[in-house]
């Protein structure tokens, strides 16, 4: 049910990944509706890939899609500066090593 309290008859919200090239990192579209996966794949295809925007095309339910909060900030993204062995500020680099 919606907000009014009417039956939805989109179906599901899914969210849509794009790779336009091989190898390169997937990047979120944008978001369609659909009843299942199937539908959920064309729908993104006819709706975000048109001018061959892509060569895959991955479709997630938006459900299904676990994120941090900006509340989290704090905690979540903590460095972790008191683990001094995850800096390396205390090897010695050898001068031939230009690049480290």
């Amino acid at each position: 049910m919606t907000q009014s309290g009417s039956k939805d008859n989109q179906g599901m919200l899914w969210e849509v990944f794009l790779q336009k090239k091989s190898g390169q990192p997937f990047i979120h579209a944008g978001s369609i509706h659909a009843f299942d996966k199937e539908m959920a794949l064309q729908n993104a295809r006819d709706t975000y890939t048109r001018r061959g925007e892509a060569t895959v095309v991955w479709v997630v339910p938006s459900n299904c899609i676990v994120s941090s909060t900006p509340e989290d900030v704090g905690s979540f993204f903590d460095p972790a500066n008191d683990k001094i062995y995850r800096h390396p500020t205390f090897y010695n680099i050898p001068d031939a090593i230009k690049n480290m």
